[in-house]
């Protein structure tokens, strides 16, 4: 294992000698660290790759477009446009119960979790 190590650091001293980290993004700021706490430790990586991509899973999607159709119908008086709104609460949540499922997120440790 030391000659691994031993290699990613001369390859560190290398990159740093031809300036190769002179221009990355970020440098000389300090760094922004996530309190990954609440994700369970085996969901943490894909959390954080698609994170970064800019990416959030179809489900996480859909229970942002469910919590913002819950805030409108507490906010609407319109009784016409509330009874739109909750059919299209009803059809999100479905869709949302169905995605679930086909997951089997249901079954995971990580779900049991919350």
């Amino acid at each position: 294992m030391d000659v691994f190590l031993n290699i990613a650091e001369e390859k560190i001293r290398q990159a740093i000698r031809n300036g190769d980290l002179d221009y990355l993004p970020g440098k000389g700021k300090p760094l922004q660290l996530e309190d990954l706490s609440m994700v369970p430790p085996e969901l943490r990586m894909s959390y954080k790759i698609l994170k970064n991509a800019g990416m959030i899973p179809p489900e996480m999607e859909l229970q942002k477009d469910i919590l913002k159709i819950e805030d409108l119908i507490a906010c609407c008086y319109d009784e016409e446009e509330r009874k739109k709104l909750r059919e299209e609460l009803t059809a999100k949540t479905l869709r949302f119960q169905q995605a679930m499922e086909k997951r089997k997120i249901k079954d995971s440790s990580a779900f049991r979790m919350y």
